[in-house]
């Protein structure tokens, strides 16, 4: 049976004694973990530390005894430009996209978005994002935390991400997907990166499409059926890895 693992925000080193921050400490006593046990912490820099666990008083600490530098990371980078869902889809959007590699997501305030997000409830949500990222991350074995950043337009996303091999999916696509990708246009072999973008609920709007027209965006159509935003997301973000073989 492998050991548990804890993300740990503080830096990790060799031969450390470490003080369990106190969110840390309360999910080990939670799990009922006892003095001796061994467990696996990392902290989003690379690789993971296995150390013993050990308890005083109220305070959990670790010793750290070795560092491990294996990584569960994919062959390129996929960065995905999410439209932000109605509900707690994002909550599943980002659990998910953890689990299958996604280096960055970057959430899309849409036109047609209906969660609006400001203030102390935007400041709530990264919390909470960043916390299901943290915990997926423990999950499934990843050293290294997705990125996520505050929401913003289509406009200033792809004004300010600028990069090659950035795919729109519209059902009126001109091209498929896995053709795109297998495609010479692609020059994935040079940068193997691309930017996944999928809007909210209902699409996205005639003025986003000319945006993304604007800033020359490759629009392709993924399937034959038309898919559910939280759906669309993970299955192109699975798909890519599948064709480009990441």
């Amino acid at each position: 049976m492998s050991s548990p693992r804890f993300y740990c925000s503080e830096p990790l080193t060799v031969h450390q004694t470490l003080t369990l921050p106190e969110s840390l400490a309360h999910h080990v006593r939670v799990l009922r973990l006892a003095a001796g046990c061994q467990i696996v912490l990392f902290d989003g820099r690379g690789g993971e530390y296995s150390g013993v666990l050990d308890f005083n008083g109220k305070i959990a600490v670790a010793t750290l005894d070795a560092h491990h530098p294996v990584e569960a990371e994919l062959g390129g980078q996929i960065t995905l430009l999410q439209g932000l869902p109605s509900g707690d889809k994002m909550d599943w959007v980002i659990e998910k996209a953890v689990e299958l590699g996604v280096t960055k997501i970057i959430p899309i305030a849409a036109q047609r978005s209906v969660l609006q997000l400001s203030g102390p409830r935007l400041d709530k949500r990264l919390l909470h994002w960043n916390k299901i990222i943290e915990s997926a991350s423990e999950q499934c074995g990843r050293n290294r935390l997705m990125q996520i950043v505050t929401p913003v337009t289509l406009e200033k996303a792809l004004t300010e991400h600028k990069t090659e091999n950035r795919l729109l999916c519209d059902p009126e696509g001109s091209e498929e997907f896995n053709s795109w990708l297998s495609s010479p246009a692609a020059n994935l072999n040079h940068t193997p990166s691309i930017t996944l973008m999928v809007g909210p609920e209902g699409g996205w709007s005639e003025q986003e499409l000319d945006c993304a027209r604007r800033h020359n965006v490759q629009t392709v159509k993924f399937g034959t059926r038309v898919l559910r935003t939280e759906t669309a997301a993970l299955a192109m973000v699975a798909a890519a890895t599948a064709v480009l073989g990441w």
